[in-house]
């Protein structure tokens, strides 16, 4: 049975804002829509903002991600502030669940591939916020790199995340609005046909360009001051009490699939509310989820998806999900609907 529907929906914001240092990201986010700041490098301190405790570790600050989640009318916006800083819990993490001495020691990039599943947490805990009601802006630093193209002569400097090369993708396709901060130099020729800097102001990018990454799904103009009130527009239509979807079985039960009785292990009503939300947002029908998890030796295709134990579902299909996104989008015969 499907449960089509029309029109825009007005849903919480999933925001990232990078720059480089003392360009303005903290004190932005701060005038957000009633913020709670997870602070992971103390770059709240000279700001009269809440805040929760700054997390020792990496399962403390996922813990504190969730508990936010859980917990209505706590604020309106989630700030973690930084990213870069969160990934270094991140990669400590990592290294001590395989008792490496660093990321490099794995050998073969295999460090990275675990530092990425492990990070697309944060981003699975951030959704959990989204789908409580509340808008989540994330800020991260910027590096510069010099970018070389095989088929065009020299070079230029680009900016980036200041993330690893595996979790840079997965922090730039999560939000609704990816925004770059920097300092806009104006360059005035003298009298004597020199270049000369002279004076200049904060902006705000919001599309892509050669030398950064920037998109917004909101019409934003390419190039903004920086100001609250430019990014004002963005939280607008924010839809504050929690989301609710349509009934999970009207959407994942097929034709030829017979529901089987619920079991205690079976997934529950809020973790397939989550997953919903995801696939929705990827473009995925469940019949793509139950044939993926079929090639995988996992359930049989015909097996619906609420029938599928909770710690499956928890456990393999949401942790792995941007490689599960990535799978079936790859698919030739994969159709967006």
């Amino acid at each position: 049975m499907l449960n089509i529907t029309s029109g825009r929906v007005a849903r919480p914001q999933k925001v990232v804002i990078y720059g480089p240092e003392g360009i303005g990201k903290t004190s932005l986010a701060a005038q957000c829509k009633d913020p709670v700041f997870i602070d992971t490098e103390g770059g709240t301190a000279h700001l009269d903002v809440r805040r929760t405790q700054k997390p020792q570790d990496w399962e403390e600050l996922i813990a504190l991600i969730k508990e936010i989640a859980a917990t209505p009318d706590i604020c309106q916006t989630l700030v973690i502030d930084t990213a870069d800083w969160a990934e270094a819990m991140c990669t400590e993490a990592v290294c001590k669940k395989y008792n490496q001495p660093g990321i490099e020691s794995f050998g073969y990039g295999k460090g990275y591939s675990y530092l990425a599943e492990e990070f697309s947490r944060l981003l699975l805990a951030c959704n959990e916020v989204i789908l409580s009601g509340k808008n989540v802006v994330i800020t991260a630093h910027a590096k510069m790199r010099k970018q070389e193209l095989p088929d065009e002569q020299g070079a230029f400097d680009r900016w980036e995340l200041k993330l690893s090369k595996q979790a840079a993708p997965l922090l730039k396709e999560w939000p609704d609005a990816l925004l770059f901060l920097n300092f806009k130099t104006f360059v005035v020729t003298t009298d004597a046909n020199t270049h000369k800097a002279q004076g200049g102001k904060r902006v705000i990018y919001t599309s892509h360009h050669p030398c950064w990454d920037a998109k917004n799904r909101h019409n934003l103009p390419e190039e903004m001051d920086l100001a609250y009130a430019s990014i004002a527009p963005i939280f607008e239509a924010v839809k504050t009490e929690p989301i609710t979807l349509p009934k999970t079985n009207a959407v994942v039960e097929t034709a030829q699939a017979v529901p089987a009785p619920k079991t205690a292990d079976t997934v529950t009503p809020e973790t397939l509310k989550t997953l919903q939300s995801w696939m929705d947002q990827a473009n995925i029908k469940p019949e793509m989820i139950q044939t993926l998890v079929a090639q995988k030796g996992h359930f049989p295709a015909d097996k619906p998806i609420d029938q599928y134990p909770e710690k499956f579902v928890r456990g393999w299909l949401m942790h792995n999900w941007s490689q599960v996104v990535t799978t079936i989008q790859s698919n030739p015969e994969y159709t967006p609907f």
